[in-house]
């Protein structure tokens, strides 16, 4: 039965739009991927990985390493192969959401906006603010490739990710699919051996701790914390009604100086919905606050984005991103105790091409 399941879910892929991810915005908006490897012609004929080699290498300085035109090959014969009703997954570096989406249309070499030759794929997302801590760790340890397309089979993964689209929750493994081995056709770059983005991968690790040892109030403390070793004075609300808000914070020795913040902290892994953060825009002049914080650990769905665009000077929002990078450029100024709840440490490692 489990066989049988397998063999119906969709192929799934993970893609990237932009290393920077300049590209995501708009390949949501018009259901339209554009994906790097500009230099390189057309692929739409081609039949063999053997094919795309040969385009790839003609496209490439002659001087070129070895193994980028492997890598290269490797990924573009992957989106070749991607085709209508394929799952697809973007993880946003924009926003540190997830989308999810299903293919529309398989692969095509068009003209961009700005007169480019683009490889493209149209997709129909279905979901576009998933937040990483709803993905459990060793699917987010796929998703940490850092390849700009590949195929995702670990781990029971295509199913997985056909649950999360559908519901927004990461079930895990099935049971009879957990030790399965994956058939492997090595034809295709999967992302259980790609090169991995190990910052990523222990970004993903530290959230996953932090949601676990930090829940519910534990996480307003974390935040004040913050706050505090940025130079604000805090003062965190009683427990219980507190309208909406978790912490107040201001400037000077008192918190009475400019800027005055009050802020609210939302552990929930689901995204806010519009009306969390008007209410909290609501209160600011009930409490004499210039500006609000949210930290909402799920980050905000797309209707609360927008909200937001219209409160820019008034209202700012942290998500788990957000409130990581802060915990990062504030860790030495913690105290010993919250650095021993919250054990980090700082490594290098090689930057891969």
């Amino acid at each position: 039965m489990g066989e049988q399941q397998a063999t119906e879910v969709p192929a799934a892929w993970l893609v990237r739009a932009g290393r920077s991810g300049e590209d995501e915005e708009s390949a949501l908006e018009t259901r339209r991927l554009l994906l790097g490897f500009n230099h390189v012609d057309d692929l739409t004929e081609v039949n063999s990985r053997d094919e795309v080699r040969a385009i790839v290498q003609a496209s490439v300085p002659e001087d070129a390493p070895v193994a980028r035109v492997s890598n290269w090959t490797g990924q573009l014969w992957a989106l070749c192969r991607i085709k209508q009703g394929d799952l697809v997954v973007l993880p946003q570096k924009m926003t540190s959401q997830i989308a999810l989406g299903t293919v529309a249309g398989g692969y095509e070499f068009i003209t961009d906006d700005e007169g480019r030759k683009r490889h493209s794929i149209l997709i129909n997302w279905q979901r576009t603010d998933v937040p990483r801590t709803a993905v459990r760790q060793d699917l987010l340890h796929s998703l940490g490739a850092a390849q700009t397309v590949c195929q995702i089979r670990r781990n029971d993964g295509s199913w997985r990710l056909q649950q999360l689209m559908a519901t927004g929750v990461d079930p895990g493994a099935r049971v009879e699919l957990a030790e399965a081995e994956v058939d492997e056709d090595m034809d295709v770059l999967d992302a259980s051996v790609s090169t991995l983005d190990l910052e990523r991968i222990g970004r993903d690790q530290i959230q996953a701790f932090v949601s676990e040892r930090f829940a519910g109030h534990r996480l307003e403390g974390l935040v004040a914390a913050v706050l505090s070793a940025e130079g604000f004075f805090t003062q965190e609300a009683p427990r219980g009604a507190d309208g909406g808000i978790d912490i107040f914070a201001g400037r000077g020795s008192l918190g009475f100086d400019s800027p005055r913040l009050i802020v609210q902290v939302k552990s929930s892994p689901t995204p806010v919905d519009a009306g969390v953060v008007r209410e909290l825009h609501g209160v600011l002049s009930t409490h004499g606050a210039d500006q609000a914080l949210l930290v909402a650990w799920g980050g905000v769905n797309k209707v609360a984005r927008q909200e937001l665009r219209n409160q820019f000077f008034r209202v700012r929002v942290w998500d788990a991103e957000d409130l990581l990078n802060a915990v990062l450029r504030n860790y030495e100024q913690f105290s010993e105790e919250l650095r021993a709840d919250l054990p980090l440490k700082r490594i290098w490692s090689l930057v891969e091409e």
